[in-house]
């Protein structure tokens, strides 16, 4: 049974730092990208940010490219996702997703989905 369990949301003001966490367990075989995605209230969900299956690639979204890292614990079979200088912007349900299809912007290539964790940044 696959599972994504993310953590690490919470309620924190404009400027500060959280560090999410995507704890995996039953992926089958060697994943082409894990990412996080997001999606605001009323907002389709957008790509983030995600690492390639090497852990050695790693792409942003242009709204947090400068202020993000996407990292990986192999050993834990975790994903973190840094997010600092956080914005009121920011605000959304954060999910981490795998893929085995290539394409790491695009949803439709991701085939397993955590439940997401709430990121509110108050102004």
């Amino acid at each position: 049974q696959v599972q994504l369990v993310e953590s690490g949301g919470g309620l924190v003001q404009a400027g500060n730092s959280l560090r999410l966490s995507c704890a995996t367990s039953g992926l089958p075989g060697r994943y082409d990208y894990m990412a996080w995605f997001r999606q605001a209230p009323t907002k389709e969900r957008e790509f983030v940010a995600a690492i390639s299956g090497s852990g050695l690639s790693t792409y942003y979204a242009d709204s947090v490219k400068a202020r993000s890292t996407i990292s990986r614990d192999t050993a834990k079979n975790t994903v973190y996702l840094q997010m600092n200088s956080l914005k009121p912007e920011d605000t959304a349900v954060y999910y981490c997703a795998a893929n085995y299809r290539g394409g790491y912007a695009r949803i439709e290539n991701y085939a397993y989905w955590g439940q997401g964790t709430q990121v509110t940044v108050s102004s």
